[in-house]
Parts: structure tokens; C-alpha cells; sequence
């Protein structure tokens, strides 16, 4: 009864640790053989642009999809007040600098003294500042693209009105991408840069020549992986951003 018991045991123990094996994604993403790990594309140019101030969105020329170019304009908003604000402060600014010049003649004159000229001249500086404040004000009221990229979501609409700190847009410059695998952390000694490897994509299953790039800085200690981003050729092309696949290292690490 007692070996029956054991064998008993063993059996229950052995189902669980493959049930465990079972539930866990990161093993589940793991193939057959220990020189293949999943992983996934990345973009290095990505970001959710967001208003800097308040205001009414005037038009977002370019809908989800959608290509642009740096510099272009991606989001405008309606900067009348703060066009007038800032011809208001232009206004101070010169009235400031004609009083200024006017205390400097009259003290070569001797008819005031070197402290009105000293107010003046603090009163041009401060009225330039404010200027300055509102001239950053308007350019704000244009939001430029940062890289070349295209739009992967609109998060606001022509003409609503939006408070500072507001996401706007999601984009992405799907022509960096980059491959990021969690591979075993007992592959570390192992691995080396510029060490070369293939991965395929699910959705196009071609395979893409690869590269290690970098590596990442820590080991995960629940699942003992580690980061590993690797570069792919120029000229790859059809490929998306989140796009999952394979890596194949021709020898196991």
C-alpha cells in the first residue's frame, strides 16, 4: 500500500507541473527546440502626441493610416486669442523700448538720473519676456510631426475643444522597426552583438535576416528571461508595428 501511495504521489505531481507548464504563456511561446523564441516587431519612432494648451481643434488633416512627412503639420488648433495676447505684448514691448531710448537721451542730457534709465531698461526686459511667452503660445497652436511616419489613431476630432495635456494623435514610423525577444537568461554568455539570427513573422511568413542589437538590463526573476532587441535590414519592407513571429538561432546559445 505504502509503494502504491508513492507511485500515487509521483503521478500527481508529475500532472502538475506540466499543467503549470501548460498555463504559463512565456513557456507557451516557446517552440520545441531551445534555439527558437518568440517575439515581436517594434517601432523606435512612436509616440502620442498630446495639446500643450487649451483650445478648439481646427482640422487634423491626416485620418488613421495616413503618411506624413517631419514637419508637417498634424494638429491645429484656433490661436486667435493668442495671436491677439501676443500682438498686445509686441505693442508693450516697442512702447517699452522708446521709453528706454528716451531716458537714455535725456541722461546724456543730465535731466535724469541713472535710476529712471535702470527702470526703463527692466521695464523693456520685462515687457520682451512677456512677448516671448506668447510668441510660444502661438507656435504651440500647430503641432508638427516629429519624425516621418503615419497615423495609427485619432483620439480627438476637428473642432472639439481639448485641455492641456490631452492625447491627440498615436504615430508611428513603421520603417524603424525593431525585433524584441525574451530568450532564456541562460543564454546570456552566450549570446554576443552583431550576432545574426532569422525570425519570421506570422503574418507574412517570410524569414528576415536579423542582428543582435543590445541587450536588455535586467533578467526578469519570475520567468528568467531576458530582453534582446535585434535590428533588421533597410530595405525590409511590408512590415507593421506589434507584428509576432519566431526567431531561429542557427546554433542554441
Amino acid at each position: 500500500m505504502k509503494q502504491g501511495a508513492w507511485w500515487v504521489a509521483l503521478l500527481m505531481v508529475s500532472s502538475l507541473c506540466q499543467a503549470a507548464t501548460d498555463a504559463d504563456p512565456l513557456l507557451d511561446g516557446a517552440t520545441s527546440t531551445a534555439s527558437e523564441v518568440r517575439g515581436v516587431l517594434r517601432a523606435r519612432s512612436q509616440a502620442v502626441l498630446a495639446s500643450e494648451l487649451a483650445g478648439r481643434v481646427v482640422d487634423i488633416p491626416y485620418a488613421e493610416g495616413q503618411t506624413f512627412n517631419k514637419g508637417d503639420v498634424l494638429v491645429r488648433f484656433d490661436c486667435s486669442a493668442y495671436q491677439a495676447q501676443q500682438n498686445a505684448a509686441n505693442a508693450a514691448a516697442r512702447a517699452a523700448r522708446e521709453e528706454l531710448r528716451n531716458k537714455q537721451q535725456l541722461a546724456a542730457l543730465n535731466s535724469v538720473g541713472r535710476f529712471e534709465v535702470a527702470l526703463a531698461e527692466a521695464r523693456q526686459a520685462q515687457s520682451q519676456a512677456e512677448a516671448q511667452v506668447y510668441q510660444v503660445q502661438v507656435q504651440r497652436c500647430q503641432i508638427k510631426a516629429p519624425f516621418d511616419g503615419q497615423v495609427v489613431t485619432r483620439k480627438v476630432q476637428a473642432h472639439e475643444s481639448v485641455a492641456s495635456g490631452t492625447p491627440l494623435l498615436e504615430i508611428v514610423d513603421n520603417r524603424s522597426l525593431e525585433v524584441h525577444l525574451l530568450v532564456p537568461s541562460r543564454w546570456l554568455g552566450k549570446l554576443k552583438p552583431e550576432q545574426t539570427f532569422s525570425f519570421v513573422p506570422d503574418e507574412t511568413g517570410k524569414p528576415l535576416d536579423a542582428v543582435v542589437k543590445r541587450l536588455g538590463a535586467r533578467i526578469d526573476e519570475g520567468s528568467q528571461t531576458l530582453l534582446l532587441i535585434g535590428t533588421l535590414p533597410a530595405n525590409s519592407s511590408g512590415l507593421l508595428a506589434g507584428m509576432s513571429g519566431t526567431a531561429h538561432f542557427a546554433e542554441q546559445p
